[in-house]
């Protein structure tokens, strides 16, 4: 017996021993590939010895001779740190995504391949002007320099997914970098599945009550628009299951997840310090590492400094000595879907205004992984390329014998976008800037602007040309074959909505409605935003003057403005109603609620139990007032929506009646209805964080949720290479915390500012910045997650063009020198 132990001793060490020797060696290649900054080398490419110098917090100051020489280096520093990502988003763009993970991405890249953004790349390539063309060529090199440095010194394939997944790594190309900004436009667009949402939930309820679910960002209103079944009698209600978006690298944003932003900006007469002022958060979807990565390049016109999108050469959000800018989401209305008539003798014609015509088609090969790869016909019509019935669920609003298809200005072979940011960073003045902008096509963005005197505001970005007879306006597929119905042409840059030099000396942009237009030089009909705009008027109107500090104040603020309108609504029958109850009933555990609602401001601070209780009450109510009526599909609904609530609760036009249960026999009343989904929002904080809700925490479920987006879900290594915040904010705070919405935990933070970014033109080197993570996308690097802390406590690190500042804090400086 003895032996036997002494031998499963023996078997135990040794599995341990080589469990332990197993990991170093994973351990020992895997480090191979974190960069090494403080280094002389050789390369070809550059016309004159170039410096990266490496600040404390990993942000390279890359001085070159010349413009080409600067972008060279920009490419060279973002290969060493974001090479991974940079080429996820390229195979993203091509649709190339299942020649590595297989059959779980085969949907994200047939619809790639199917809107074709990347040949759209390759022709844009010739449209750029002279020294765009240049500054893309010079990136690619230098981010071809990093891989063939990678390949000569065995630097462990330059990211540790590559040992992993090994993926083919072709030379980067210029179309590559116009690929990842059309790729950005497909991140930020969410008309169509808007369009799609709302013929379906036409067929549910019928046109007041559609005004109420669906409403429109508050202003004016519009000509009433045609029933959707009334276009297509034969429509039916077909339930498809949507593939958008389900893996993590989709770049199709389900809705309330197409990006968002805050944009502010002071003129002189309103700064304590006489120089203009700006702040920019742009929203997107987090994950580890960020999208943003911050960089100074120094160019002939001078210095520039901001946050990059690793795979381009652009600053998209900074400054320069004499200008600033920044970037929202503008939610032009630059998507429609058509429905196409196909003929009934010829499936391979559709209906135009002139009589049937044959579809565009083309074969493209899908590989997969492991299995046989696919041949996928590619078609289109002329308003656009023909999408699956599986996107964005329309199969369900495409009769029989029709076929859905696009248009969309970002569908362009002629794109000038990188042309016109390339200028926007030479730029000397808000005047220059605005010029600048009028090449730009997708995405489309609200521009803010600050120079040393002028603040300013443009929307940047192709606007289609519409109809005034359009027969859906937009808001609704409509029919391919009218030609009313089509676009005519863009609308001039100069009928963009333009804020130069304002009366009162503020702008600002939070996704919010700017203009009030009729149809069609409306804009939009959908905005990203309808409350957070209302607590930073607010925030501005309280001061004669601004600092750079009363910015950062409002930008990381968490007052939910919703919050306090919509509590007094909702529980003005409900406040201080309560008879005392027994500990542990539903009527006390509702009296302890409203009780801490009652006397709570609104502040969505982490620490604090009151904006869970909230946030779980109006989801609950929401899911309550339209369950009975939409069915399935209210889980679309999935954030409560603050204009429909204040409709319901107000009987706007008669939307109380939302609150009547249909399938009860009782006549159920807006109070009743907010008692019971408090109660239900009770019973599942009870089921899953117990009873005693004084001690509940906001931040411990509304957490920053920064996932890899291939290893995040792999079993120990998930512990590595996600990140984890307990936040504070919410859904309609300035600081916004977009909640998820779903799954068994709906209040993870997944959605806002990855960067942050105030700049002061008083005192231009006193400006700061910050990203949501660290500049490296490494999870073995230190600068994995290093600002990560800083941005969870809302704050900021320095953002100077001054070289001695950096050079005084170098912790690596790379000095290339031409082969």
């Amino acid at each position: 017996m003895g032996q036997v132990f002494k031998w499963l001793f023996r078997i135990a060490g040794g599995m341990v021993l080589l469990t332990v020797l197993s990991v170093l060696v994973l351990y020992f290649l895997l480090s191979r590939s974190l960069p090494i900054y403080d280094k002389d080398m050789s390369v070809t490419g550059i016309s004159a010895p170039l410096e990266i110098v490496r600040d404390n917090a990993n942000v390279p100051h890359v001085f070159g001779q010349t413009d080409a020489d600067s972008f060279f280096g920009l490419g060279y520093v973002h290969a060493q740190d974001r090479l991974w990502q940079m080429v996820m988003l390229r195979r993203t763009a091509q649709g190339r995504l299942s020649e590595i993970f297989g059959t779980q991405t085969v949907d994200v890249d047939m619809l790639m391949r199917r809107l074709d953004l990347y040949r759209h790349a390759r022709t844009s390539v010739d449209v750029q002007d002279a020294r765009t063309k240049e500054a893309l060529r010079a990136y690619a090199a230098g981010v071809n320099a990093r891989i063939k440095e990678i390949n000569e010194e065995a630097r462990g394939k330059g990211a540790p997914e590559m040992f992993i997944f090994n993926p083919a790594l072709s030379p980067w190309q210029p179309a590559d970098s116009i690929a990842i900004v059309k790729l950005m436009s497909v991140t930020l667009s969410g008309h169509l599945e808007e369009e799609v949402l709302h013929a379906r939930t036409s067929t549910m309820v019928d046109e007041d009550r559609l005004r109420d679910i669906m409403p429109l960002s508050p202003g004016a209103a519009i000509a009433d628009l045609p029933d959707y079944s009334s276009l297509f009698p034969g429509i039916g209600v077909r339930r498809v299951a949507s593939t958008t978006g389900d893996h993590p690298l989709s770049p199709f944003a389900k809705r309330g997840f197409a990006g968002a932003s805050n944009a502010f900006a002071a003129a002189p007469s309103r700064s304590a310090t006489g120089g203009t002022l700006l702040a920019n958060d742009p929203h997107l979807e987090f994950s580890a590492p960020a999208i943003w990565y911050l960089a100074r390049i120094e160019l002939t016109t001078g210095g520039v400094i901001g946050a990059t999108i690793p795979g381009t050469p652009l600053v998209m959000s900074g400054r320069s000595d004499a200008l600033g800018w920044g970037i929202t989401a503008s939610y032009m209305d630059d998507q429609d879907v058509y429905i196409e008539q196909l003929n009934p003798e010829n499936p391979d014609q559709y209906l135009t205004p002139d009589g049937f015509k044959p579809f565009r088609t083309e074969n493209t090969i899908i590989r997969i992984e492991g299995l046989d790869p696919i041949t996928l016909t590619l078609r289109w019509t002329e308003n656009g390329p023909v999408l699956p019935g599986t996107h964005y669920n329309l199969a369900e609003v495409t009769p029989p014998g029709h076929v859905a298809a696009l248009s969309w200005t970002a569908l362009s072979g002629s794109d000038t976008s990188m042309t016109a940011a390339m200028a926007l960073m030479r730029a000397g003045s808000v005047e220059e800037g605005l010029r600048a902008g009028r090449f730009f096509v997708a995405p489309t963005l609200n521009l803010m602007l600050a120079d040393q005197d002028t603040i300013a505001m443009k929307t940047i970005g192709a606007m289609p040309a519409r109809d005034a007879r359009h027969e859906t306006q937009g808001r609704m597929p409509s029919r391919g074959w009218i030609r009313e119905n089509r676009w005519a042409a863009r609308i001039p840059y100069s009928q963009n909505p333009e804020f130069v030099g304002p009366v009162g000396g503020i702008l600002g942009n939070t996704n919010n409605k700017m203009v009030d237009r009729e149809f069609p030089n409306h804009v939009s009909y959908v905005w990203g935003d309808t409350q957070r705009i209302k607590r930073w008027e607010r925030l501005m109107q309280i001061r004669e003057v601004h600092t750079r500090d009363s910015f950062i104040e409002a930008q990381l603020d968490t007052v939910s403005f919703t919050a306090r309108s919509l509590l007094p609504l909702i529980g003005a029958d409900l406040w201080f109603t309560g008879e005392a109850a027994p500990e542990g009933t539903t009527e006390r555990q509702r009296k302890i609620a409203l009780d801490l609602l009652s006397s709570w401001n609104g502040e969505m601070n982490e620490h604090l139990p009151e904006p869970l209780l909230y946030t779980a009450w109006m989801r609950a109510l929401m899911d309550r007032l339209i369950r009975d009526e939409l069915g399935p599909l209210a889980d679309e609904f999935i954030h409560p929506d603050p204009v429909f609530i204040e409709r319901v609760f107000r009987d706007v036009d008669g939307a109380s009646v939302w609150c009547d249960i249909r399938q009860s026999t009782e006549q159920e009343s807006c109070v009743d209805i907010a008692r019971l989904a408090l109660d239900d929002a009770l019973v599942w904080i009870g089921d899953n964080y117990g009873t005693a809700l004084e001690s509940l925490r906001w931040g411990d479920l509304h957490q920053a949720t920064h996932n890899h987006q291939v290893l995040g879900e792999v079993p120990i290594l998930r512990y590595f290479v996600n990140i984890r915040q307990s936040t504070s904010g919410g859904d309609n705070t300035l600081m916004r915390g977009r909640t998820l919405g779903e799954g068994p935990n709906p209040y993870e933070n997944a959605h806002g500012a990855g960067y942050r970014g105030v700049y002061d033109f008083a005192d231009p080197d006193s400006s700061v910045f910050v990203i949501s993570t660290g500049q490296s996308g490494h999870f073995l690097s230190r600068h994995y997650d290093d600002m990560a802390q800083l941005w969870r406590r809302g704050e900021y690190i320095p953002m100077s063009l001054d070289p001695d500042l950096a050079r005084a804090a170098a912790t690596g400086v790379t000095r290339l020198t031409p082969r």
